[in-house]
């Protein structure tokens, strides 16, 4: 390597960002949540972990956070590997099924709340969900495979 020379990892060796979040439908609607930064881009709720932090912990504190809910029979659902929708960075996100404790309101930095059954032409949904959740929720015969 030349003296004063960089090196740099190509973009697909970049960490993924890592995150929980929770697929919670009730009635044959999922429920989604808008960030007050992107309140036109619908997503799963949750977040990043602490660095100390197990998965189901972090979705647990994440959900307190911002819908004053706690996550009731979380099972794991899947890992989606893809672009982060604000960040635009690779992005891991493992999502767990969860009934919650109570109704949510949205805090922290949320905006807006919406269930939603995936097939609304006029929302916004990150792709990561629309391409990777909708599509394995609909398969379990969790929410309708058509707009009703």
């Amino acid at each position: 390597m030349e003296q004063g020379s960089v090196l740099v990892s190509p973009p697909d060796e970049l960490e993924p960002l890592v995150v929980v979040a929770a697929a919670i439908v009730q009635e044959g609607r999922l429920l989604v949540v808008s960030k007050q930064a992107a309140p036109e881009v619908f997503y799963l709720p949750g977040g990043k972990p602490d660095a100390d932090e197990e998965p189901i912990e972090a979705l647990t504190r994440e959900l307190d956070e911002e819908l004053g809910v706690q996550p009731l029979e979380p099972r794991f659902l899947t890992d989606v590997e893809a672009l982060a929708a604000l960040e635009g960075v690779p992005m891991k996100m493992t999502v767990f099924e969860a009934r919650i404790s109570r109704t949510p309101q949205p805090a922290a930095e949320l905006a807006d709340l919406k269930w939603v059954s995936g097939h609304e032409s006029d929302l916004r949904i990150a792709p990561a969900v629309r391409d990777h959740v909708l599509p394995l929720l609909r398969q379990h015969g969790v929410l309708p495979s058509k707009a009703i």
